[in-house]
């Protein structure tokens, strides 16, 4: 089980704003074999991009670990209408080698960290901050330029910017709203990357149509895991009048307002209803052991410390949805959210339900929904996909509404890891899956050898696994935030 997801929320801030100011430490490249005479003065060429600047190089072996700022439009379609600084980080490995672009679709991780395309490849690194997530803001914000177009034009102008010094393959990555970064991309500048490698990637192309969810809820895991959980959730509801006098205690106590959500009821609620959704985003179903078994007879603190450990009370409090606005705005914009209904808790103890994204954004933003512009993706995907895999967890309730390809499609997959959840990798896949996955990915970054080449079932990643820099978890978000 994992821990509170109010220090989680901390930890997320934190990693994406560490050591990001201060003075540049030196960090030698090691000495190797393949190193190229251009890569010993690689930070030199990285800060002669124009509108490239350096923030940090951190030292790691093997590799030199660079947060620079690259100034983006604020709006591509207008370039003269004012810039920002875009954080990004590079993980140099040599110039030689492919190179793996990545964004978790939220902030930037500023400490080393080498995605799975990187490891399996043996490559660079290339990760991207999402525009609008502090620091990476205009200012002032006009949250109109907050889309999917003008994301996905960021991704090109930095791998234009960034090619004449990687000028191997590239492969764009991502989990979750990264999986979706890196398949927008794809589809609007098809002929930047040589493969995408997209996981868990929630595609809700009718907002309005979300029966795959309560299906999805109906089916997964065990009946008695299932049994666990609902019984929970239901009486948290039960218990609303003592739990909520505890969570107005816990609020203040940490300074927690409820301006946006609008009241301590309604986020009580909305952190009541994530609970079975969380549970499967991040847990897995031996984990269900560690669920209250009689939430009938259980203690006021054991249903209150099971829901604040899955779905977090610090969510829906000002402070915890204000890191969270640009991905709320996306999903009331574009995006589209999830809906799912209840129907083994009462009419009656269910106030508000599942709320729209609206519900989750300063009133002083304006916001509304585009629908077309998932349903476009969607039939690109399905008719013009080339080089792309696709990554779902058995139990990860976001891909119950995923990606599929139809008869345009080429050299394109998608795959399910039995068992898994939001985390799901191509690590997790049955063998013969993994083993195709893992072929195709190093022949689209063109490092696959003629015994991969002759026969996938021989390709394994080219890196050795190192627990510190190589990250084989999806970034924890708080639940329905993929």
């Amino acid at each position: 089980m994992r821990k509170a997801l109010r220090w989680l929320l901390a930890l997320a801030v934190l990693i994406g704003t560490l050591s990001t100011a201060g003075a540049a430490t030196a960090a030698q490249p090691e000495a190797t074999g393949s190193a190229s005479a251009a890569d010993t003065d690689i930070k030199d060429r990285l800060l002669a991009i124009p509108g490239m600047s350096l923030i940090q190089e951190k030292p790691y072996t093997g590799y030199r670990f660079f947060v620079l700022n690259y100034t983006q439009p604020i709006d591509h379609r207008h370039p003269s209408k004012g810039t920002f600084q875009q954080r990004i980080t590079v993980l140099h490995k040599d110039t030689s080698r492919p190179t793996v672009f990545y964004t978790g679709g939220y902030n930037v991780s500023t400490t080393p960290s080498r995605r799975e395309p990187t490891q399996i490849v043996d490559g660079n690194q290339v990760s991207m901050e999402y525009r609008f997530f502090n620091p990476s803001r205009p200012d002032p914000a006009d949250w109109s330029k907050l889309d999917i177009w003008q994301a996905a034009s960021d991704q090109h102008r930095i791998f234009k910017a960034l090619k004449a010094i990687y000028g191997q393959k590239w492969l764009s990555t991502g989990g979750s709203k990264g999986g979706m970064t890196a398949t927008y991309y794809e589809r609007f500048y098809p002929r930047d990357m040589d493969g995408v490698v997209a996981y868990v990637a929630p595609n809700d192309v009718v907002n309005d149509e979300d029966s795959a969810y309560d299906r999805f809820f109906a089916n997964v895991g065990t009946k008695e895991c299932r049994d666990k959980l609902n019984a929970v959730q239901r009486e948290a509801l039960v218990r609303r009048e003592p739990l909520e006098k505890k969570y107005a205690a816990y609020a203040a106590d940490n300074g927690y307002t409820f301006t946006t959500i609008g009241s301590l009821d309604t986020a009580y609620e909305a952190v009541v209803l994530d609970y079975v959704w969380g549970f499967w985003q991040y847990s897995l179903l031996s984990d269900c052991d560690s669920i209250p078994a009689d939430a009938a007879h259980a203690t006021d603190d054991a249903i209150w410390d099971s829901v604040d450990t899955i779905s977090g009370f610090s969510a829906y409090a000002d402070q915890g949805l204000e890191t969270y606005t640009p991905y709320y705005y996306q999903a009331g914009t574009q995006l589209g959210a999830p809906t799912i209904h209840f129907p083994y808790i009462e009419k009656k103890l269910v106030r508000y339900g599942y709320q729209a994204p609206r519900n989750f954004v300063p009133r002083s933003i304006p916001m509304k929904f585009r629908p077309g512009a998932m349903r476009d993706v969607d039939g690109w995907v399905r008719h013009h996909a080339r080089h792309m895999l696709f990554v779902y967890g058995q139990n990860d309730p976001w891909g119950a509404e995923r990606f599929r390809l139809g008869a345009g499609a080429r050299d394109s997959y998608v795959f399910a890891a039995p068992g898994l959840n939001h985390g799901a990798n191509v690590a997790g896949l049955v063998a013969d899956e993994k083993a195709l996955a893992t072929a195709r990915i190093l022949e689209w970054a063109g490092v696959a050898s003629t015994a991969v080449q002759a026969n996938p079932s021989a390709a394994k990643p080219l890196a050795k696994y190192d627990a510190k820099l190589d990250h084989r978890d999806v970034d924890r978000e708080p639940a329905l935030r993929p």
